[in-house]
């Protein structure tokens, strides 16, 4: 479970600041499948960086699983980062010099996980999102559909129970983003809570809950029925 009381964010001082997030609260329970949604500046990826621990409010107040963030040091802050929470990024976030396989074991490498089990998780990440044949490629060798099957293979790894999504569709083509989306539905049908950022509707509609936001507030938080999906669960073990 995901709490925000009254979160507020501000960067700056006196005239010079900045409010990114102005009283922010809202909750996203466990198995929740939500996109954020909002214009440029409007909060939507300092949320973000707050629900996935990168990044602390100003005031109020966030508990992840009933811990209060704010109170965790750096340390805590990391061993949070890589066990409990998956990130997917725009921009992919790959290694140019690492094959595929060995990218989706850095988290693990991280975790002290020995080296013949961590390529044991990796492996079995990859071939989840249907990249099996691509274990040796490099980011170079990877059209940008996989590239970020890589990169949401490198966040499932973990065995994470949230996935925090920044416009992970933002640079793929059409076909491509609704391949990715189907990757996200069947997360969600595992259980995974699963919390995007998108500006597209098309992209939103995936979602059962849309928040909207607009100059650092919620100005809309919409929920929707359940879609349905013929696609298989993804099982990483």
């Amino acid at each position: 479970m995901l709490v925000l009381r009254d979160v507020s964010k501000v960067y700056g001082h006196g005239e010079t600041a900045v409010w990114a997030l102005r009283g922010v609260s809202l909750e996203i329970g466990d198995g929740e499948f939500v996109a954020i949604m909002g214009p440029s500046g409007s909060g939507k990826s300092t949320l973000m960086n707050i629900l996935g621990c990168l990044d602390v409010p100003t005031s109020g107040s966030y508990l992840l699983d009933g811990v209060e963030v704010a109170g965790l040091t750096d340390d805590e802050l990391a061993v949070i980062r890589n066990r409990k929470i998956g990130f997917v990024f725009q921009s992919f976030n790959l290694l140019p010099r690492l094959s595929a396989v060995e990218q989706v074991g850095v988290p693990l490498a991280y975790a002290r996980v020995p080296t013949r089990e961590r390529r044991r998780r990796a492996i079995a990440a990859l071939e989840a999102v249907g990249l099996g044949d691509r274990l040796h490629h490099k980011p170079t060798e990877l059209s940008g559909g996989q590239q970020q099957r890589v990169a949401i293979a490198r966040a499932l790894v973990t065995q994470p129970s949230i996935i925090l999504a920044d416009e992970p569709t933002g640079n793929l083509d059409s076909r491509t983003s609704a391949e990715i989306m189907a990757i996200f539905e069947r997360l969600h049908a595992d259980g995974i809570t699963l919390v995007y950022i998108t500006h597209e509707a098309e992209i939103a509609a995936h979602a059962q809950r849309v928040i909207t936001m607009r100059d650092g507030q919620v100005v809309a938080d919409e929920r929707r029925a359940a879609r349905e999906s013929s696609q298989s669960p993804v099982l990483v073990g």
